[in-house]
């Protein structure tokens, strides 16, 4: 795991890209064709909030890697807006696995409904 922020960074899931998502990620900003990915993997990552206690908010963030998960955390495919419970980005999170594994990830519904 390459990330800054290892201390609130939880993996849901290393999952194959599909076919059809692959295709946008060659498209996207986040490909690097020097290190193909093969895999998506989607995480829960906290944002800390600048307050005089610790404080966080949560996005869901997807990341091309490779099959060890291994993954450059500049070059994420997607960063969902910060959500003020865990809960409900565990939930997103969810939502998103299930749509890597059927490889519409990508697609304009799936796009429509994280943006």
């Amino acid at each position: 795991m390459k990330t800054p922020n290892y201390h609130d960074f939880y993996q849901k899931a290393l999952i194959p890209i599909g076919v059809n998502d692959l295709l946008a990620l060659e498209k996207s900003t986040a490909y690097y064709q020097n290190s193909p990915s093969s895999h998506w993997l989607i995480a829960v990552e906290g944002v800390q909030l600048p307050k005089t206690k610790i404080y966080y908010h949560w996005k869901v963030s997807i990341y091309p890697a490779d099959s060890d998960g291994d993954f450059n955390w500049k070059k994420p495919f997607y960063c969902s807006p910060s959500m003020e419970l865990i809960e409900h980005a565990n939930t997103f999170a969810s939502t998103l696995v299930t749509a890597g594994k059927n490889d519409n990830l990508s697609s304009a519904t799936i796009l429509e409904k994280i943006s």
